[in-house]
């Protein structure tokens, strides 16, 4: 199956404008691309059409650059090692990513490659048993940024400026304070999002409502809004943020537990993040991850562990694409959208 797609679902509805100027209806929609692993990819950086990384449960890294015909374990060995839990990657191009290992204290570690993921360096070790890291973004090669949940009742932001080489924790005086029982969710690399130079978003969750806070300077200083996403248990929250720029965001998520019920699963901010308001017909359960597809006006995906649902409208209203289990949805400025998640799964969006 390596040379070939298998089509789980195909798009039934309005058309999408892609990147080549085409249009995206009755024909396209996942295609499926063996692995070989078993691994849970919750990390994922689409590249273009041709590359895309992976990164997973048991220090797992997988690099493409052929479409997904053919995978190159690129994991870091001593994250294999000790079986870490890599949570979100952001990849420049081919050759450099970055990637995050999520847990308390220690556990939680950034990794760096220059060279494809022939060789892995860790630049930053997590010295705080209080800290657990979720999520990473980058604003551009050498500005980013990354989150942990609260400490001394504060979101805490770790910042590069070197491209991940070098990482300092930000001064939390600019932070709004936490609700109690509120955190982070690293289901898909998504709680931490940037759109330009400067901007970035982080989804909350588990305390009494579920929030977005936005940042316009790059972490220093955050202002806060409620999300219209219900939380107040620690399984129910906003798990991912998608910005099509700095104004236009979905907001995705609901409550992750087989069987209960997300009435409310998304979002949409047409102010860079200050109000929200609910999808006049949301996903119809949990959906962890989101993004939009380049080149159109309002269309974008939202996928979880019951399907991949599609909006043309902004994030009004959505509609079943397809079945099939994926954590994580990303896409890349020549309209390659990928998705991934448990089993080794991977996808990419195509014609069928």
């Amino acid at each position: 199956m390596c040379a070939a797609a298998l089509m789980v679902g195909v798009l039934a509805g309005p058309a999408w404008a892609g990147a080549g100027g085409g249009e995206l209806g009755a024909g396209w929609g996942w295609g499926v691309k063996e692995t070989g692993k078993d691994a849970r990819f919750r990390g994922l950086a689409a590249v273009s059409r041709s590359t895309a990384w992976v990164a997973g449960s048991k220090g797992t890294v997988l690099r493409t650059v052929d479409g997904g015909r053919s995978w190159r374990d690129v994991s870091p060995p001593g994250a294999v090692a000790e079986g870490l839990e890599l949570r979100d990657i952001e990849a420049f191009d081919a050759r450099r990513a970055v990637a995050l290992s999520i847990g308390e204290g220690e556990a939680s570690r950034v990794l760096r490659t220059e060279d494809g993921g022939a060789t892995w360096t860790e630049t930053f070790r997590n010295p705080d048993p209080r800290s657990f890291y979720d999520c990473l973004t980058f604003f551009d090669s050498r500005h980013g940024l990354a989150m942990s949940d609260p400490v001394d009742g504060k979101f805490r932001i770790l910042s590069t400026d070197d491209g991940g080489r070098s990482w300092q924790v930000l001064p939390s005086t600019g932070m709004p304070d936490a609700l109690p029982g509120e955190a982070g969710f690293a289901a898909s690399g998504q709680c931490l999002v940037s759109a330009g130079s400067r901007d970035v978003w982080l989804a909350t969750g588990g305390g009494a409502v579920g929030r977005v806070l936005h940042s316009a300077d790059r972490g220093r200083t955050w202002r806060v809004a409620e999300s219209g996403i219900p939380a107040g248990d620690p399984a129910r929250g906003v798990f991912a943020l998608a910005f099509r720029d700095r104004t236009t965001g979905l907001a995705v998520g609901g409550d992750y537990r087989t069987g209960e019920a997300s009435p409310k699963a998304a979002s949409v901010s047409a102010d860079g993040g200050r109000t929200w308001s609910p999808a006049q017909t949301p996903p119809p359960a949990y959906r962890s991850g989101a993004a939009w597809l380049p080149h159109t006006r309002g269309a974008a995906l939202a996928v979880g562990p019951t399907g991949t649902d599609a909006t043309t409208d902004g994030g009004r209203t959505w509609h079943a694409l397809a079945p099939g289990s994926f954590d994580t949805v990303d896409c890349a400025g020549d309209g390659g959208c990928w998705a991934a998640g448990e089993k080794g799964r991977v996808g990419r969006l195509e014609r069928g």
